[in-house]
């Protein structure tokens, strides 16, 4: 009796557990492929979950940050959805590889072309961005979501220090330290990357190799010595019986 009480209030804190972290994981949020560095570009990904059971989402409405502006945006083609870059002038122009940016992206929305994302499913939305702000950690992007039955969700509210996470959090993108090759749209990265997997790839082989070649020498003198013995073997035996 008492084995089954326990088992049935694990079973409840766990589903309490379950109903109290849900809507952590049900929020759109943002995440970069890779790191997103300071200086540097980036391809981050906004992620939808569809939180409706009857209803699909069928547009999604991106606010960028009005005191980091991002020059450069540009978007993945998505199938079924249709994607637009809104731009605004700036009121302080931005320096960016040695020229004058006087414009920069306010908005990206998109918006589905069929269905949209169904119940039960979640749907990515990549952009490349840059370049990235130098003097600040985070970027606060503020997401609308739209239903198929035209309810709408604002993921708009910022996190405050010490205290609880708001019931709609708006999307924020943590920015990395800048290395010295950030500002290079990272070729310079991947292609230090490729060298070094290369090498590694090669150093790999010839460590295998030469482990090989070890395991070969070794295993020849094992048979020399197995092979002597067993014509060492013979001749004994041959002689005891000869003299039998």
């Amino acid at each position: 009796m008492k084995v089954s009480r326990i088992a049935a209030a694990a079973a409840v804190a766990g589903t309490a557990v379950l109903a109290v972290s849900a809507p952590a994981f049900a929020h759109v949020s943002v995440q970069p492929e890779g790191t997103a560095a300071k200086g540097g570009y980036a391809v981050i990904d906004f992620k939808v979950p569809n939180e409706r059971d009857s209803a699909s989402t069928t547009k999604l409405e991106v606010d960028f940050p009005a005191d980091h502006p991002l020059a450069s945006v540009m978007p993945q083609p998505i199938a079924g959805w249709t994607v637009e870059v809104t731009k605004a002038k700036l009121d302080k122009p931005l320096e960016m590889h040695g020229k004058q940016i006087s414009e920069a992206v306010t908005k990206v929305t998109w918006t589905a072309d069929g269905k949209g994302i169904g119940p039960g499913y979640f749907q990515k939305f990549p952009l490349s961005v840059g370049t990235l702000p130098e003097d600040t950690d985070e970027l606060v992007f503020k997401a609308v979501q739209t239903y198929s039955n035209n309810e709408v969700v604002r993921w708009i509210e910022v996190q405050q220090d010490g205290q609880d996470e708001p019931e709609n959090p708006a999307p924020v993108l943590e920015l990395a330290a800048a290395s010295a090759d950030e500002h290079s749209h990272g070729s310079a990265k991947a292609e230090d990357a490729s060298d070094k997997t290369s090498g590694t790839g090669t150093a790999a082989a010839s460590g295998s190799s030469g482990g090989s070649d070890t395991t070969a020498r070794v295993l020849g003198v094992v048979g020399i010595v197995v092979g002597a013995a067993g014509v060492a073997y013979g001749v004994l035996a041959g002689r005891r019986r000869s003299a039998a």
